[in-house]
C-alpha cells in the first residue's frame, strides 16, 4: 500500500513539473538571444536604445523657403582673349525671390528649381535624438544689383582702368538666379526646450553646422557679351564648361533656430544661418570669374520623421 501511494506521488510530482520544463525549455532560446557578445544580459535600457535606433523614426525630411542677404563683394573677371582682367570691388547683391503664388505652385508644375528653397535628409545618430548627420540642397539666389555704381580696376580691352562703373544689363549683368546652390553635409545638435519630448508640443533647439560644394548656374553679361551654358535639358551638369550647372567653389556655414513638433512626427524649424562661399572659375563670356561671398539666410520648413 505504501509502495502504492509513493508512486502515485511520484507520478503527482513529475506531471507538476512538465509544465515548469516546457516553459523553462521555450525561454532558454530567449533568454540567450538577451546575452551580448560579451556575456552579460542586455538590460531593458539597452534594449530600447537597440529598438529606438533601428525602428523609431530615426530618418527625417523637410523643405523650406528662403531668404537671403549678402554682404558686399570683389568680383574678378578674367577673359584673356579679349584683353580682360578687371575687378569690380563691392558690388552689392540680393536673392531674386519668387512669388508666394508661384512658390506655391511650383511642385505642381514640377518647377523645382523656380523658388528659393531649402531641402534636407537626414538620420539621427543618438537614441534621444539629440544628435543628426543630414544632406542639404540650399537652392539660393544671386544677383547683382543694377544701376549701382562700383569701383573698377585692372584692365579692359588691354587697357588699364581705375575708375567707377554704373552697372546696367549691358556692361554688367551678373546673376546667379538658377541658383547658387549650397550642396552640404551638416552635423546637427538638438536640445530639448519645452513640452513633452519627442511628442507634439516638443520645442527644441537646433544647431547646425557643415560644409560642401556650390553649384551655380551662370547667367551673365559682361561688357557686352552674354555668356554661352546650356541647354538646360541637354547638358545638365559637371563635365564641361557649356553645362547649365557647374561645381564653382566649395562653402560652410552655421545654423541656429527653434523646431516645433506640431504632431509626433511632423514639425516645423525656423531657422538663421550664416555661410560663407569662394566661387572660382563662374563661366563668362570667353573667360571666368571669381569671387568670395558671405551670405545671412533664413529659413522656414516643414518636415517629418519616418
Amino acid at each position: 500500500m505504501q509502495i502504492l501511494f509513493t508512486q502515485r506521488l511520484l507520478c503527482a510530482a513529475l506531471f507538476a513539473a512538465l509544465p515548469c520544463s516546457l516553459v523553462l525549455a521555450q525561454t532558454q532560446p530567449v533568454a540567450a538571444a538577451a546575452v551580448s557578445a560579451s556575456g552579460s544580459p542586455l538590460n531593458a535600457e539597452q534594449a530600447r536604445v537597440e529598438h529606438a535606433l533601428k525602428e523609431d523614426g530615426n530618418w527625417y525630411a523637410s523643405w523650406g523657403y528662403s531668404r537671403q542677404q549678402y554682404a558686399p563683394s570683389d568680383i574678378h573677371v578674367s577673359q584673356s582673349s579679349q584683353g580682360n582682367h578687371f575687378t569690380v570691388h563691392q558690388a552689392a547683391g540680393s536673392d531674386f525671390p519668387s512669388s508666394v503664388r508661384d512658390t506655391l505652385s511650383s511642385p505642381d508644375r514640377l518647377e523645382w528649381t523656380n523658388p528659393q528653397e531649402d531641402g534636407r535628409v537626414g538620420r539621427n545618430m543618438k537614441p534621444h535624438k539629440t544628435l543628426a548627420i543630414e544632406f542639404s540642397l540650399d537652392h539660393s539666389k544671386y544677383n547683382v544689383d543694377l544701376n549701382q555704381t562700383a569701383a573698377v580696376s585692372g584692365t579692359i580691352n588691354h587697357q588699364p582702368v581705375n575708375t567707377t562703373m554704373v552697372l546696367n544689363e549691358q556692361n554688367f549683368n551678373y546673376a546667379l538666379h538658377n541658383g547658387l546652390n549650397h550642396i552640404m553635409v551638416n552635423a546637427v545638435w538638438l536640445q530639448h526646450l519645452h513640452g513633452p519630448e519627442q511628442q507634439a508640443g516638443d520645442l527644441q533647439l537646433i544647431s547646425r553646422a557643415g560644409a560642401g560644394i556650390l553649384l551655380p548656374h551662370a547667367d551673365n553679361t559682361i561688357l557686352g557679351n552674354a555668356n554661352e551654358v546650356g541647354p538646360k535639358n541637354e547638358n545638365v551638369c559637371c563635365t564641361s564648361s557649356k553645362d547649365w550647372w557647374q561645381i564653382n567653389g566649395w562653402t560652410a556655414g552655421v545654423e541656429v533656430g527653434l523646431r516645433y513638433r506640431v504632431y509626433k512626427t511632423i514639425y516645423v524649424e525656423l531657422t538663421q544661418q550664416f555661410a560663407y562661399g569662394e566661387l572660382r572659375g563662374v563661366p563668362v563670356y570667353k573667360g571666368s570669374a571669381d569671387q568670395n561671398l558671405w551670405m545671412s539666410e533664413q529659413v522656414f520648413s516643414a518636415g517629418f520623421l519616418f
